[in-house]
């Protein structure tokens, strides 16, 4: 199990790339860090530097999650290494070594990690995620809705996986406790059209 030791060391430290202060300060000479709400992830940098880096931040970040869960039967063969694999790369994301294990909210990575490990649990979803932006416009609450909804999604349709869905979805709620907080004080922006 050496090698899947190892393979996970290197997904943290993949999932750890902070994409979007990468990109916003080879692209923009800034660090996005310093504006906004602080936040490394795709909605502050949308909200900061506009659409083109909130989609190249955003695809970034769900890649760093899918290629690690996707690639990770090749390194060990239990059932359950996949699903690991996808709670160290929301982990890498969320707490990366190159920031001091200061991260995004980990939207995106679960994304990424949810489409390598059931494509139908990514797709219900990003329906739901989907649905609730279009009707809120704020990226939190959508994110909220998908998060509750992760676990119940597994029980349904990956139950041996559902730890990793319940971790995931405890994760998300987790690090939007400062956005709960807003939500529920009326104070969570919505997200720009810039």
């Amino acid at each position: 199990m050496i090698e899947g030791t190892v393979y996970l060391v290197l997904t943290y430290l993949l999932a750890s790339i902070p994409t979007g202060p990468i990109l916003s300060s080879l692209y923009a000479d800034m660090d996005v860090t310093q504006h906004g709400s602080g936040n490394i992830g795709a909605t502050n940098v949308h909200r900061v530097l506009g659409a083109r880096f909130g989609v190249a931040t955003l695809a970034g970040d769900i890649l760093k999650g899918f290629l690690p869960v996707f690639v990770a039967p090749l390194a060990a063969e239990p059932a359950w290494f996949p699903p690991l694999v996808a709670v160290v790369a929301f982990i890498g994301h969320c707490w990366p070594a190159y920031l001091e294990f200061r991260g995004g909210k980990g939207v995106a990575t679960v994304a990424g990690v949810l489409a390598a490990l059931s494509p139908l649990i990514a797709l219900f979803a990003a329906i739901i995620w989907m649905i609730i932006f279009l009707a809120l416009r704020r990226s939190s609450v959508a994110a909220l809705a998908a998060a509750v909804a992760i676990p119940i999604l597994f029980a349904a349709l990956e139950p041996d996986a559902l730890w990793a869905g319940a971790i995931l979805c405890l994760g998300l709620i987790q690090r939007h406790r400062d956005n709960i907080q807003r939500i529920l004080s009326g104070e969570e922006p919505p997200m720009s059209n810039r």
